[in-house]
């Protein structure tokens, strides 16, 4: 989701919530905890804004996606947002902390693309002090589970710069199937870049998890 929903400059907006079903959970109400051995997903409070500040403004993380919010207050805004379109029952954001401390590091995001949140895309930052640890694969993990087993997505979707390196290693890595090449499709720094479009369905998840030697997980 290098393409981020959020935008300062209309962040009172709140996404139609969808018409149909979604998957009986109380996470609109308020997200879960979830679990693994060295990483925790949460939902963001006010108080994240000042370490997501520090953590995703950076130039090696903030090159690949939308702009991020350019102040703590900024980010403070952001999480309210994040809230109500939760409340909404159109998007979820996690934050992701080490386990044993709670202090951001980055987030995981998972939004509805149609009503029903049946189609959905999701996208991940990660303070660069963190890349390289394993903690990207055990939280993304995590979020795969909540979006195909609690929400009842089908079909998950994520867009990632074909200079990118990282982020479609990150992607294939999971098990996610390369679809087609997105011409001039992100405008960053005043350019159009090219994206490749990656789509995961629920039953290719449930096969890579079955290969994954996954850490037991935990949900409070």
């Amino acid at each position: 989701m290098e393409n981020m929903p959020y935008r300062e400059d209309r962040q009172n907006a709140v996404i139609s919530s969808p018409t149909s079903a979604i998957v009986s959970s109380n996470w609109r109400d308020s997200l879960p905890t979830l679990g693994g051995a060295t990483v925790t997903l949460r939902e963001l409070r006010a108080s994240d804004a000042p370490s997501l500040f520090a953590m995703l403004t950076t130039e090696e993380v903030s090159r690949f996606i939308s702009p991020p919010p350019s102040t703590v207050e900024g980010f403070e805004r952001f999480i309210n947002w994040t809230l109500r379109q939760r409340a909404a029952g159109t998007y979820a954001c996690f934050a992701v902390t080490v386990a044993g401390f709670d202090t951001a590091i980055g987030i995981f995001q998972v939004r509805s693309m149609e009503p029903g949140f049946e189609t959905a895309e999701w996208g991940f930052a990660i303070g660069s002090p963190f890349w390289g640890t394993g903690l990207f694969q055990e939280g993304a993990a995590l979020v795969l589970d909540f979006a195909f087993d609690t929400i009842g997505v089908h079909r998950l979707e994520a867009r990632a710069a074909v200079k990118n390196g990282r982020g479609n290693g990150a992607l294939q890595k999971l098990g996610a199937v390369q679809e087609c090449r997105l011409r001039n499709s992100f405008l960053k720094d005043g350019q159009y870049i090219d994206q490749v479009l990656y789509a995961m369905l629920d039953t290719d998840w449930r096969g890579s998890r079955a290969t994954m030697s996954a850490s037991p997980v935990r949900v409070h």
